[in-house]
């Protein structure tokens, strides 16, 4: 079973068609990365699916039923703004939103102070939520996402303000999640995250859905087309005709090459520089070159 499907999804604001015929299958227990510039319509796509928003055309379903009330308490929403109420306490805010999706306050509690330990949050249980760091406000707001164990989580920018080693922390919590059966989509511009955590892509510039399907094989369409050199000494051969753009870093550079480009010439351009090759490695573009490709934006 699909656990989300939507079928010719349009969405208009006055004169602005934010979703312009958008088609989008998710299937039950996959995590689905959800990726688009900023404006490009993502944020309206899942406030239709989460029934916040009605779309102008077309259809939703989730887990086969049209979206409705009953379907918003399968889903697991956060936001990428704040939704939480600054003056509250920690442990006050997450018993009265696990309340709102059926749970009882006694439920709502021990499934909160279990949550908090595992993200070494106890101490501040009975804190303000004006009082925690950014940091901290993301790793509540993401607990009261998951509080109620849903089927569906949806999650916009879930690592803001999350230095690596809570972004690390809560990337192992949301795989131990899929792997108990829940379906996770995720929208970041976090390229990396997506590689490592998502099984599916839905790229979406310009309110249409411009890429989408098994994150594996598109990489593999576009063929293994750059290169990664790390060297020392002379770089002139980085201008190599054969090379369509370069990614420079640290040690090295990861260079695009032109179609029909032979990497064989540029790592024979190299030596003849007088570069000393320390790693020389052909490999598929990475996700963040296929997006700037498809949208256009750096």
């Amino acid at each position: 079973m699909d656990a989300i499907s939507l079928q010719n999804v349009t969405k208009s604001y006055d004169e602005v068609k934010a979703v312009d015929s958008v088609s989008l299958q998710v299937r039950e227990g996959a995590v689905l990365g959800l990726l688009g510039p900023n404006g490009a319509g993502k944020t309206s796509t899942i406030r239709m699916i989460m029934n916040i928003l009605a779309p102008d055309e077309g259809s939703i379903r989730v887990f086969g039923q049209p979206v409705g009330d009953e379907t918003r308490h399968s889903i697991g929403y956060l936001p990428e703004e704040r939704g939480l109420y600054p003056r509250m306490k920690v442990l006050n805010v997450i018993v009265f939103l696990g309340a709102l999706h059926g749970l009882s306050e006694a439920e709502a509690e021990k499934r909160g102070r279990e949550w908090l330990n595992r993200f070494e949050l106890s101490d501040w249980a009975d804190k303000k939520v004006q009082d925690l760091s950014k940091g901290m406000q993301q790793k509540v707001q993401f607990i009261c996402a998951v509080l109620h164990k849903p089927r569906l989580m949806i999650l916009d920018e879930p690592f803001s303000g999350l230095d690596p080693v809570n972004a690390a922390t809560l990337e192992s919590t949301m795989l131990e999640m899929r792997g108990q059966g829940s379906t996770i989509v995720l929208s970041t511009h976090r390229m990396e995250q997506v590689e490592k955590m998502c099984d599916s892509i839905c790229l979406i510039d310009k309110g249409h859905n411009v890429l989408d399907g098994d994150l594996r094989a598109i990489k593999q369409s576009y063929g293994k087309n750059t290169v990664r050199i790390e060297f020392t000494g002379p770089d002139t051969f980085l201008t190599h005709p054969a090379i369509a753009s370069v990614n420079r870093f640290g040690s090295g550079a990861e260079a695009r090459l032109k179609p029909g480009g032979d990497p064989q010439e540029i790592l024979k351009g190299a030596l003849d520089a007088g570069a000393r090759i320390h790693r020389f490695e052909l490999l598929e573009p990475s996700l963040n070159e296929i997006f700037i490709e498809k949208t256009g934006h750096a």
